[in-house]
């Protein structure tokens, strides 16, 4: 039961004590009495004085035992705190000045640290990984410098330029993330998976899109498992709090049954298929989708049909790595093949993807038909010439056939019989000869 100040009783009468409210500033406590009130719904701006003193007066019409009650347990309460005060060795001086700090550090900038040395600190930290660490001296081999550049949203590789770009302004752990992926995608570059989907079928381009993005989701996962290994953790807590969880749980499966998984690629395979296993596919084929429409640049409709055996070759760079095995070669037949990896599952892509399928095999066959040595019907209809039709009219008109009908010798007769020549289908034992002239087109006989 409880009474009307909000206390619970037991079954012996005895109070219980209700909920206390108590606040922590940067998980301490710079005050003598961190407890606010005794009711967990507590607002300062509430005035309850009225209500207050209303139930002071009802409570005369109450048991004097729960008011003597409820006085003890007041006692106690104020014993507790004067016991807590009188007890700190703090001084209230030194808790003030603690608290001002605190208000210090919540509302005062932290000093901002130079281009230099947060570049200097994201490569010191890369470099805790091995296989990030090849891919930092792939790189400068090849003069690619690492930048920051508040121009960009995240992180980019301009190919063209040899720089990464990574933005300064996000956390430390998605810039390790971040400048991990574009390592990977220059290493893409290198090996000649970094093809533009747009320049296979559009098929193949669906394939060739989706393991590209995987791989890249694969490598910063390896690259924050070997981060966490050599003692810096904060790369695999982001991983782990992010939408690439399952991947990471699927990596981290295989690597903590076996470390030697993650060289010979079976870890990485693992996280690989977790990839499209997932509802990224939709993502990412919407997107590809989408430029397939757009294709300001015609990649889609000037395809060679050679490019189409390159696609195995592809997938196979997409695995290759700077040390340990090839974690893809052993499974492009897999990848091309099965429907996990090549089907569109969502109704809405497939068929824009046939719509575009269906155009390009339509552009396709009107321009065989107009290489072709075969007139088409645009050159029937426009791009005959008249002169040509009025000479070809001409010699039509000047041409005859002589067509005979019956062979034979006419017998002499010295009368002309006027019904011999109707005698019969065109008179017995004689024959003629009809010459025909061909109609001139547009006579009317």
């Amino acid at each position: 039961m409880s009474d009307l100040f909000g206390k619970t009783y037991g079954e012996d009468g005895k109070t219980r004590p209700g909920c206390r409210v108590a606040y922590t500033l940067n998980n301490t406590q710079p005050v003598s009495c961190t407890i606010i009130d005794d009711q967990p719904l507590f607002y300062m701006d509430f005035d309850s004085a009225y209500d207050e003193e209303e139930a002071f007066f009802d409570a005369t019409e109450m048991d004097m035992g729960v008011l003597e009650n409820e006085l003890r347990m007041l006692e106690q309460e104020i014993a507790a705190y004067d016991k807590f005060s009188m007890g700190s060795s703090v001084s209230t001086e030194q808790r003030v000045n603690e608290f001002l700090d605190s208000i210090d550090s919540i509302t005062t900038p932290a000093p901002k640290q130079t281009k230099e040395n947060l570049l200097d600190e994201l490569t010191d930290i890369l470099a805790q990984s091995r296989i990030v660490k090849a891919h930092l001296d792939f790189a400068r081999e090849h003069n690619v410098k690492i930048l920051l550049s508040t121009q960009i949203e995240d992180g980019f590789y301009d190919r063209r330029a040899g720089l990464i770009l990574i933005n300064p302004n996000i956390d430390m752990p998605e810039q390790i993330l971040l400048c991990a992926r574009e390592l990977r995608r220059h290493w893409q570059h290198r090996q000649g998976a970094l093809i533009h989907p747009l320049t296979f079928q559009p098929d193949n381009a669906v394939l060739v899109n989706r393991a590209q993005i995987a791989d890249l989701s694969v490598f910063m996962v390896r690259a924050a498992w070997e981060l966490q290994l050599s003692g810096n953790k904060q790369a695999w807590d982001r991983i782990e709090a992010s939408s690439m969880a399952d991947i990471g749980r699927a990596f981290a499966r295989e690597a903590f049954l076996d470390f030697r998984t993650i060289n010979n690629g079976l870890a990485s395979a693992a996280a690989f298929e977790s990839w499209f296993l997932s509802e990224r596919c939709r993502a990412q084929d919407k997107v590809l989708i989408q430029q397939m429409l757009a294709d300001y640049q015609g990649y889609v409709f000037d395809t060679d049909m050679e490019m189409q055996g390159i696609t195995p070759n592809l997938i196979s760079a997409l695995g290759s790595m700077p040390y340990g095995k090839n974690y893809l070669s052993a499974h492009v037949n897999i990848i091309m093949n099965d429907p996990i990896f090549t089907d569109v599952r969502d109704r809405s892509n497939a068929n824009f993807l046939w719509f575009i399928k269906f155009e390009r095999s339509f552009k396709e066959t009107e321009q065989e038909l107009q290489t072709g040595s075969a007139p088409t019907g645009h050159e029937f209809f426009h791009d005959a010439n008249p002169h040509q039709e009025q000479d070809r009219n001409h010699e039509q008109q000047q041409s005859a056939e002589i067509v005979t009908l019956f062979e034979g010798k006419p017998e002499k007769t010295t009368k002309p019989d006027k019904g011999s020549a109707r005698k019969g289908p065109l008179g017995k034992g004689k024959s003629a000869d009809i010459i025909y002239l061909r109609r001139i087109p547009g006579d009317l006989y």
